[in-house]
């Protein structure tokens, strides 16, 4: 992913590469990857942040004590790190989604608006397919997602969510929304949501065949950045979808 943003921020018309780190030094092309976070942010207007969550809130710290604004395409938080990260956009412009995907965040939209419409008498399922050294479970995408398509009904994720399913399982809960997962080989990202209804059914795919489009959609997001007003972001924002 790390190679994947240097590539879109040299090839991104208004932006331009400050510097680069990571956990070892290297080089990138002409440009030297170094392991000092504060020197880093130092030389740059905005932070682009795909690591872990511990790193994350380390950077966000790092952020804030240099007054500059972050995009966060890191997933896999706990609440209360998401809660740390509420509170530094207090002070700082903060772009945080699971997806950087333009397409991804399209889709988004598409189901919040078909969630809206056709209500519970349609189930919700939510499949997606990772790669195999993919860690978390389900992905953050797909928990958004269901996140979306559950507010659109007037709900909460954490009260219609089914995560498991196993021998005798009864009927389906009425307004529920059940969640597949598979892993395997080099998937980049597959994510299906299924509106199942009483004689027809529809489905709202994603697949993504190269990293190359969630940095394409963090250099927009670092370019919405560029002057803004403390606050947290999403890309729904960026995309003027909101």
């Amino acid at each position: 992913m790390g190679q994947a943003l240097l590539e879109a921020a040299a090839s991104t018309e208004g932006v331009a590469v400050g510097s680069a780190v990571d956990l070892a030094p290297g080089s990138w092309g002409n440009v030297a990857i170094g392991t000092d976070v504060s020197a880093a942010i130092a030389a740059c207007d905005v932070l682009v942040d795909f690591t872990r969550p511990g790193g994350t809130l380390e950077h966000v710290r790092a952020c804030m004590a240099a007054k500059r604004p972050i995009v966060i395409g890191t997933t896999g938080f706990s609440t209360g790190q998401v809660d740390e990260i509420r509170r530094a956009a207090a002070s700082i412009a903060v772009v945080m989604a699971p997806n950087m995907s333009v397409g991804v965040n399209v889709m988004l939209k598409l189901v919040e608006l078909g969630s809206r419409a056709l209500g519970e008498e349609y189930d919700v399922e939510i499949f997606e397919m990772h790669h195999r050294k993919k860690i978390d479970a389900p992905s953050g995408t797909a928990l958004k997602l269901g996140e979306v398509a559950a507010a659109a009904r007037g709900a909460q994720l954490g009260e219609v969510g089914v995560f498991d399913r196993h021998g005798a399982t009864g009927e389906r809960r009425h307004g529920s929304m059940g969640f597949s997962v598979a892993r395997g080989g080099d998937i980049v990202g597959d994510h299906t949501v299924y509106f199942a209804g009483t004689g027809e059914r529809i489905e709202i795919t994603h697949r993504s065949s190269s990293r190359a489009t969630y940095a394409q959609g963090a250099m927009r997001a670092a370019r919405f950045l560029a002057g803004r007003a403390p606050g947290l972001y999403d890309m729904q924002d960026v995309l003027g979808l909101r």
